[in-house]
C-alpha cells in the first residue's frame, strides 16, 4: 500500500509515546473554547463531562454566549457553579459581542473567547494550549489528557480528533458513517498528519492547538471569513510550518441528534459547496465524480445482469467485460466501506448501499450550490452566511 494510501481505514488513533517517554511534568496549562448560540438543550448534556476532565494540570473552560435566544448564557453559569462545588473545573461565561464586518459567526466567537482565555492567570500568563470544541460534544473522562500526551510526545501544534457522531435513527445510520468516509476521501488522515505534505484538515468538535504556533500564524483573524473554521485553522498552522495531527476517536462524541433525513440533509448542504470553494467546476466533477466512481458500476453490473435475464446481447465480450468490471468496482467500494461501519459498530451487510448513499451526497452538494446562489446559505446555528 502507497504512503498514503487507505483513506478508508480507521486507524489513525492518537500518536503512542514513544518508548521510555515520561508523561508530561508538569502538565501543561489548557484553556477549553466553546463557542455556543442556542444550546439550551444539548449543555446539560455535554458541558458537565468537559468541566469534569481527569487532567493533572491547569484547566479551565471559556463557554462564549453568541447572542443566544434561548437562555443559553444562563444554563451554562449554573452548570458552572454546580461543577465547581463538585471540584469541577472553573468555567467562564462570556456574552458574545456583534459581529463585525469580515467575520464568520462562529470564528468570531472562537476570537472572543481565545481573548479570554489568553488574559489567564497562570504563572505564564495564558495556557499553553487552547482546545476549541463544540457546545455538542460529549467528553470521555481521560479525553484531555490524552490528547495533550498526545500533542506534548509527539511535538504536533494541532491534535485533534474526528468526533464519533450520533448513529441511532435510521437516517443517521445511512448518512453518518459516509460523512466519515467521504471526509477521509476528501482530506486522507495519513497525508494531514504527514508534515512533507500539504494536506491540512481538523475537526471542529475537538482541536487542541498550542497557543503560541496561533500566536505565530497570525491568530484567528487570519481565517475570519472561514465557513469551515477547522480546515481553515488547520491549514493556517500547517501552512505556517507547525505539525499537525487527525485522527479518530471513541472517546469524543457528539451528542446532536439527527432524525430526520431533512436535519441531516441541512448539515451537509450547508457547507459542502464551501468547501468547493464556491466554484461551478469544482461542484461538476465532484457530481460527476460521485456518480462515475460509486454509482456507474453497480448500474452497469445490474444492466447487464438484466439483459442477460432477457437472452439479449448480454453475452457478448464487451458487455461481459463491462459487467463483471462493474460487479468488482462495486465490491471494492464495499470492502472500503466495512471499516468505517465497524467503527460505527453497525452490520457490514449496509456496504452494498453505498452507491445509492453517494447518490444522495451528490444530490445534497447540488442543494448547497443552489443555496448558496438563491441567497438561503446557512453558515452555523441558523445564521446567514454571508455571500462570497
Amino acid at each position: 500500500m502507497a504512503a498514503h494510501g487507505g483513506y478508508w481505514l480507521t486507524g489513525q488513533r492518537l500518536p503512542a509515546a514513544k518508548p521510555g517517554q515520561a508523561s508530561p511534568d508538569p502538565w501543561p496549562g489548557v484553556a477549553a473554547v466553546v463557542p455556543a448560540r442556542n444550546e439550551a438543550d444539548m449543555l446539560p448534556v455535554t458541558l458537565p463531562a468537559l468541566l469534569g476532565q481527569d487532567y493533572p494540570g491547569e484547566f479551565r473552560v471559556v463557554l462564549v454566549d453568541d447572542r443566544s435566544s434561548d437562555g443559553t448564557g444562563d444554563i451554562a453559569a449554573e452548570l458552572g457553579d454546580k461543577s465547581a462545588r463538585d471540584g469541577g473545573a472553573p468555567l467562564t461565561v462570556v456574552a458574545g459581542q456583534p459581529r463585525p464586518d469580515g467575520w464568520a459567526g462562529k470564528v468570531w466567537a472562537m476570537a472572543q473567547g481565545v481573548k479570554t482565555a489568553s488574559a489567564g492567570t497562570e504563572p505564564a500568563g495564558a495556557p499553553e494550549y487552547l482546545l476549541f470544541t463544540d457546545a455538542d460534544i460529549a467528553w470521555a473522562p481521560g479525553a484531555l489528557r490524552d490528547l495533550v500526551a498526545a500533542a506534548e510526545g509527539d511535538d504536533r501544534a494541532v491534535v485533534s480528533q474526528m468526533a464519533l457522531l450520533r448513529a441511532e435513527t435510521g437516517w443517521e445510520r445511512v448518512i453518518v458513517p459516509a460523512f466519515v468516509y467521504f471526509f477521509a476521501q476528501l482530506y486522507p488522515f495519513r497525508r494531514v498528519n504527514d508534515p512533507a505534505s500539504r494536506t491540512a484538515a481538523g475537526a471542529g468538535g475537538c482541536m487542541l492547538v498550542r497557543r503560541t504556533a496561533l500566536d505565530r500564524a497570525g491568530g484567528l483573524r487570519k481565517i475570519s471569513g472561514a465557513l469551515i473554521d477547522d480546515v481553515a485553522l488547520a491549514t493556517l498552522l500547517k501552512r505556517d510550518g507547525d505539525r499537525c495531527w487527525l485522527g479518530l476517536t471513541t472517546d469524543v462524541r457528539s451528542a446532536r441528534p439527527y432524525p430526520r433525513l431533512s436535519t441531516l440533509w441541512h448539515m451537509i448542504a450547508r457547507s459542502a459547496y464551501t468547501q468547493l470553494r464556491y466554484s461551478p467546476a469544482l461542484l461538476a466533477g465532484t457530481v460527476a465524480g460521485l456518480l462515475l466512481l460509486y454509482a456507474a458500476p453497480p448500474a452497469g453490473t445490474i444492466a447487464w445482469l438484466v439483459t442477460a435475464a432477457a437472452g439479449t446481447t448480454a453475452g457478448t465480450p464487451v458487455s461481459v467485460a463491462a459487467g463483471v468490471a462493474g460487479l468488482v468496482g462495486w465490491a471494492l467500494m464495499t470492502a472500503s466501506f466495512v471499516p468505517v461501519l465497524r467503527l460505527y459498530r453497525l452490520s457490514v451487510l449496509r456496504a452494498p448501499e453505498l452507491p445509492l448513499i453517494a447518490v444522495l451526497y451528490a444530490a445534497m452538494t447540488a442543494d448547497s450550490a443552489r443555496r448558496h446562489y438563491s441567497g438561503r446559505a446557512v453558515s452555523w446555528r441558523g445564521r446567514a452566511a454571508e455571500r462570497v
